[in-house]
């Protein structure tokens, strides 16, 4: 018996060992991101992936809903999730989240006002995800961290200005292409409704346009 029990031990030691080795790995990937997209020293990333933890949601479940409170930003380690709401009874998707991507409901995050939009996943998807108190904390880590902020939300601004404008100079057929240059993956893995609609064009249209390249 003594000798059983010293052999699970050690089984269980390499065990930890192992997933500690998995946990460093993803962690690292995160923190990798954590730098790029908030501009951090190396040596304040580590503090602030800390802050982070994991979590799961399941194909068909809810991030957050429409006039609900949102109080966390994920980190998209795998899956999909579909950012939309209902108007006139219609579902429209404002946008549809990715691996190596945040999500959020940023109104709700930041001025702790109920989600204007819902957030569901598309797939089971697995995450990594700060809470509104943890992301507070980010300032007490990393210096000039709210002149990091400002330069973030530029750039999302930014990116939605080029948006906006895609949808008011682009063709359909223009604003399609554009989407599978950057995500063809994307293409292949949601349903056509959510594409059409995110392109702001109706299935059917989407339906032609891939049926006129493919030929």
């Amino acid at each position: 018996m003594i000798q059983q029990f010293r052999v699970k031990s050690d089984l269980d030691e390499i065990s930890d060992v192992l997933k500690s080795c998995v946990f460093y790995s993803v962690m690292t990937e995160l923190e990798l991101y954590i730098q790029s997209s908030f501009g951090l020293e190396p040596v304040h990333t580590a503090e602030v992936g800390e802050l982070f933890e994991s979590e799961m949601i399941d194909k068909g479940s809810f991030f957050t809903k429409e006039g609900a409170l949102c109080g966390k930003l994920s980190f998209v380690k795998s899956g999909y999730l579909r950012v939309f709401k209902y108007v006139d009874g219609k579902e429209v998707t404002q946008w549809i989240s990715s691996q190596g991507e945040f999500v959020a409901e940023l109104s709700s995050l930041m001025y702790g006002t109920p989600s204007r939009w819902n957030i569901e996943a598309l797939t089971d998807c697995k995450l990594y995800t700060i809470s509104q108190s943890n992301y507070q904390k980010i300032g007490q880590i990393v210096p000039h961290w709210e002149a990091l902020e400002k330069q973030i939300i530029a750039k999302c601004f930014v990116s939605l200005e080029d948006r906006v404008f895609s949808f008011l100079s682009m063709s359909a057929e223009q604003r399609y292409l554009k989407l599978f240059d950057q995500n063809k993956e994307l293409m292949n893995q949601i349903p056509l409704q959510y594409l059409a609609s995110m392109l702001g064009m109706s299935p059917e249209t989407m339906s032609r346009i891939r049926k006129k390249l493919s030929s």
